[in-house]
């Protein structure tokens, strides 16, 4: 990673409101995966579509706040911000995911584009990709990426929101796949490929290309598999506040890591700590900025 310049980390996809028992906050996987890599040092850039509403421009108010480039965020004059109600039980969430939001609409516009194209990392995932017009736009901006881009597919499957064929179309657009120990199970059938974790992701990596596929286990840490390594890394235990956000966490900081070149192994085990703090923080995008620049210092190799 350059230390003159930060580098471009793109959350492509769904930019919404979490509507939680207690009020509602900013979130979607790819906007919370821009906003934690923004902590630990890039420059998050979020590209979505919002609505001409006034929650449109509340979020944009608060992802200013946060810091993040917001020049690829599009304006729907037709169609609401995106709404998701969430209801936690024990700190799981479950979700409901409204539908014919301004994000299912995103198109491939000039900002976007531009954008795709200064990015040194780009996170984009299933749900966003439930209508055809975001799923083609979506696709289009990330072949537009540089060779040398990370092109990391979070699967995060929600609902009933994902088919085989896109989620395929996605592995080979991938070169790192970020999937947790449930989405496994689920798309191991799905996909006619063994459940054995360590199978499925080495078939994975095989059969479309990715290079690193990571899986995520919650408080058992995280499995990271490529076509010649296995490393089985450990979580560390935390109190749980509530879990949204701490699996996009991860990916931002199995992103930063890698950004920096380290090794694999140091990677997930930085990534596990940095999804675990903000599982113990409330919401999903925790002000950690301090936290996070001291355990960067300390990992460091």
């Amino acid at each position: 990673m350059s230390t003159t310049q930060s580098p471009v980390v793109i959350g492509l996809g769904e930019l919404l409101w979490d509507d939680f028992p207690d009020g509602k906050r900013a979130g979607g996987a790819p906007a919370n995966v821009a906003f934690q890599a923004n902590q630990l040092g890039c420059q998050g850039l979020m590209a979505t579509r919002i609505g001409a509403d006034a929650e449109g421009d509340e979020l944009l108010n608060v992802l200013t706040a946060k810091g993040l480039d917001l020049s690829a965020v599009q304006h729907d004059p037709e169609h609401p911000t995106g709404r998701v109600t969430v209801k936690l039980t024990d700190g799981i969430p479950q979700y409901q995911i409204h539908e014919q939001a301004a994000w299912d609409f995103l198109e491939l516009n000039d900002p976007l584009r531009s954008a795709m194209q200064r990015a040194a990392a780009v996170c984009f995932g299933t749900l966003a990709q439930r209508t055809r017009t975001s799923r083609e736009a979506i696709q289009a901006a990330v072949s537009l990426t540089e060779p040398e881009c990370l092109r990391v597919y979070d699967v995060n499957l929600r609902q009933n929101y994902y088919q085989a064929g896109w989620i395929q179309q996605s592995l080979r657009l991938a070169n790192i796949v970020k999937l947790n120990d449930e989405e496994v199970r689920i798309l191991g059938p799905l996909l006619g490929l063994p459940e054995d974790e360590t199978e499925f992701a080495r078939n994975i990596s095989f059969l479309f290309g990715p290079r690193i596929v990571c899986v995520t286990r919650g408080a058992r840490g995280c499995l990271i598999v490529t076509r010649t390594e296995t490393h089985d890394i450990p979580g560390r235990p935390v109190k749980v506040a509530d879990t949204v956000g701490a699996g996009d966490a991860f990916t931002a900081g199995l992103i930063a890591a890698q950004l920096r070149n380290w090794p694999l192994a140091l990677s997930g085990e930085f990534a596990n700590r940095v999804g675990g703090m903000v599982a113990a923080r409330q919401g999903a995008m925790p002000e950690l900025r301090e936290e996070f620049a001291q355990l960067l210092d300390q990992y460091a190799p």
